[in-house]
């Protein structure tokens, strides 16, 4: 029930940011004011050279490690670790001029300036080889440097390349997945508009200008975009690993991020991490966001198989890409970042330490403001954070065990999102976020994985839209079904295979016997529509999808009230061995979500940490190390709010025993220590 920490040399909490020494290196008295505030901050760790390739290799082959030498020294002398980043997230420019193959090309076959962050092409052997070249200079360098404690894989991995090396590269892909081309254009259909191809250089990557329609070729180029990274990535890797073998790498991910499968980038490495960045506005819809937030943790957990992950990166204020940058209000800091350790990160970090004086993060928060002291809102928060992360050392590695996992499969929402049909906002994500909300408002942990990962472990497993079925699911879900697990599924799945091709014999393809239904035609409704839906003795509303479905034994629980399916099936249950499926033929409401998975969890007696209900806004989440259990309690709301604590615990912040009814402040939070024992 406890892993090891994330650093063996650093078991605590890594409490920091982003910080970029690299920019002030004219001005090294900067640096030891860095370190005096670093420590009134209680921060302990900093991720260095994530954009210092420039600073470390100023011209082709002449290198500078001096002033890193001197930044890595610091913070071993301040007790402090380095996460260390390899720089290939910003090349300098005068690779750009002498190998403009490394600039990638766009969709539009125009290729890119110098400019930005990711703009480089993964595939190109110049990049490549100069990527592998500094990599391991840096590990010989520091790998029995003291303060190296993680290495971070260049930074936030995104975009494509659609320059000829990546075309040569994406046919070669396809030439292995498919053998020939006959087997290809059976696989994307490509009868359809005499798309049919003749010759593997015919095949292209799509375009806004070129193809775009055959959505096999659309989904093949994202599944191939992905290996082609994760192939970049593990070339990043290789000497890091070579050398360094006891570090860990890890690289940081962007939440729901659509361009890449995470969970098959997080394959290749020691521990997940991301970064975090939700619109918070300090009004009652932080509940909201909370919870959609708390997802997305969860997700990150996830990606090693429930090992704790890294919050790598967070604002301690406002965000200066936002649509409105909005400050934290009072008590939000440390709130939002404790949240993150609630539901399993080991790490709080920030981007970023102290402000960059010029360019576009010149605004961006920051612990270390242009002001340059400690004498600021931010700062003490950040603190006040620091200080409480320092007294919770026997949290770390502590895990998550769920009941019920909630599918997030990205290759069905890279399908789904593409299908032309339906309505043309799908809502896939906020259909997840929903199906996640009740579990977050009852304290329930939910795992968040995607179609590949074993089911046998969970009592519930919630798959929405399941519009695409890999290979071998249907039957995992029967299994799952069989040996006593209960399943629920809704409207638009099972329309579609690995290739995005329609199953024949009527959706749900070949979840038609699991699920006992057999779905005619769905019926996409304007916005504002809505259609009534009653279930249990209550009625609900219906938006976006009904479903017009036929019994092929299941049993009908609750119906359609309108429209000419008025009476037609629009919940349903189908016994399977000693499990059962449910399946919501619509897209329906917040109230029936609550109502319809409170049924389900106590129906499944699956656990929640606090016996009271919890008010609205509120939730109750658990870590534990098999012998006592950390039951952090937030309170999102912009009031305070009281919360009956039957059970009784130590509180970790209150620094007193706790139980009965207790108050949580506006935007606060409490941890209660029990033993399985109470």
């Amino acid at each position: 029930m406890k892993y090891p920490p994330i650093c063996a040399q650093f078991p605590h909490f890594l409490h920091g940011g982003d910080y970029n020494p690299d920019q002030w290196r004219h001005q090294k008295e900067i640096w030891q004011e860095d370190m005096r505030l670093a420590h009134l901050a209680r921060c302990n760790a900093f991720s260095v050279g994530i954009f210092a390739w420039s600073a470390l290799e100023p011209e082709e082959g002449i290198f500078d490690f001096a002033w890193l030498d001197e930044i890595m020294d610091m913070l071993a002398a301040n007790g402090f670790v380095a996460v260390l980043a390899t720089p290939s997230g910003a090349r300098p420019a005068w690779m750009s001029q002498k190998y403009p193959e490394v600039l990638r090309v766009g969709s539009d076959r125009i290729r890119i300036l110098h400019s930005g962050r990711h703009n480089h092409c993964f595939t190109s052997p110049v990049y490549r080889e100069k990527v592998r070249r500094i990599n391991t200079l840096l590990a010989e360098r520091y790998k029995d440097h003291p303060a190296l404690a993680v290495w971070h894989l260049s930074n936030e991995y995104n975009g494509a390349c659609h320059c000829a090396l990546c075309q040569d590269a994406f046919r070669s892909w396809l030439k292995q997945r498919y053998g020939s081309l006959d087997a290809l254009n059976q696989a994307w259909w490509t009868a359809f508009w005499s798309h049919t191809y003749t010759d593997w250089p015919q095949i292209e990557s799509p375009a806004p200008h070129g193809e775009n329609s055959v959505h096999g070729q659309v989904l093949d180029w994202k599944r191939f975009v992905t290996e082609q990274t994760l192939d970049f990535m593990r070339a990043e890797m290789e000497p890091l690993k070579r050398i360094t073998p006891q570090i860990p790498c890890t690289t940081n991910m962007m939440g729901l991020y659509d361009g890449l499968n995470y969970f098959r980038l997080s394959e290749a490495l020691d521990v997940a991490s991301w970064d975090n960045y939700p619109l918070w506005r300090g009004d009652e819809s932080d509940a909201n966001l909370a919870a959609e937030t708390a997802m997305v943790h969860d997700l990150n957990r996830c990606l090693k198989g429930g090992r704790p992950f890294m919050l790598m990166e967070s604002s301690p204020s406002a965000t200066n890409w936002q649509p409105v940058a909005k400050l934290r209000r009072p008590g939000g800091h440390l709130l939002y970042s404790l949240q993150a350790v609630a539901h399993g990160s080991d790490t709080v970090q920030y981007f970023q330490y102290r402000k960059s004086r010029g360019s576009s993060e010149k605004l961006h928060g920051a612990v270390i403001d242009h002001v340059g002291h400690e004498n600021t809102r931010v700062f003490r928060e950040v603190a006040e954070t620091g200080s409480l992360l320092a007294r919770l050392d026997e949290l770390i590695g502590t895990a998550r065990p769920a009941d019920v996992a909630l599918v997030y499969d990205i290759e069905n929402r890279w399908a789904l999102e593409a299908a032309q049909g339906f309505k043309r906002d799908k809502k896939y994500v906020q259909t997840l976020y929903d199906h996640y909300r009740p579990f977050w408002q009852m304290g329930i942990t939910v795992d968040v994985i995607d179609a590949t990962r074993d089911l046998a472990a969970y009592k519930l497993v919630i798959a929405p839209m399941l519009y695409l079925l890999r290979p071998g699911l249907a039957e995992k879900l029967a299994a799952f079904v069989r040996g006593g697990g209960t399943l629920v599924m809704t409207y638009a799945s099972g329309y579609v295979d690995e290739h995005d091709l329609c199953f024949l014999g009527g959706f749900p393809g070949p979840l038609k016997e699991l699920l006992g239904i057999w779905n005619e035609e769905i019926d996409a409704l304007h916005d504002g529509e809505t259609r009534k839906v009653s279930w249990n003795g209550r009625q609900y509303e219906a938006r976006d999808f009904c479903e017009l479905i036929h019994l092929e034994g299941a049993s009908q629980i609750g119906r359609f009230d309108e429209d000419f399916y008025a009476g037609q099936p629009a919940l349903t249950v189908c016994p399977t061995g000693s499990g059962r499926s449910y399946y919501v033929a619509a897209r329906l409401d917040d109230d029936f979500q609550d109502d319809f998975f409170g049924w389900i969890a106590d129906s499944l007696d699956i656990r929640r940490p606090l016996t009271h209900p919890l008010p609205a806004g509120c939730t109750a989440q658990v870590r534990t190390d098999g012998e006592n259990e950390y039951v952090f309690i937030m309170n999102f709301m912009p009031y305070p709010v009281k919360v009956d604590v039957a059970e009784g615990g130590f509180g970790l912040v209150s620094q007193t025993w706790r139980q009965g009814r207790i108050e949580l402040a506006e935007r606060s939070l409490e941890i209660l220590r029990r033993s399985y024992d109470i």
